[in-house]
């Protein structure tokens, strides 16, 4: 885990966090945390695999052409 050290900021933004953290019961920094999380968003698969197999770790794979969709089986 990183640690992450905010400096300056404002008494108002600081007053409305540890507000915020009061009404969900948690403490500043967790709420903190929560906000993060939310701000970022999930992870993406795809900058996941790139980021664990992409060519900065030796991997570099060719992709075969994408072939044209062929048509549903008939069910009727």
């Amino acid at each position: 885990m990183t640690d992450l050290v905010i400096r300056d900021l404002p008494s108002p933004v600081a007053k409305r966090l540890a507000t915020r953290a009061a009404q969900h019961g948690t403490t500043v920094e967790t709420e903190a945390r929560v906000i993060l999380e939310q701000a970022v968003g999930p992870p993406n698969l795809a900058d996941l695999a790139r980021e664990l197999f992409g060519p900065k770790h030796g991997v570099d794979l060719e992709l075969p052409q994408r072939q044209p969709l062929r048509d549903p089986p008939d069910l009727g």
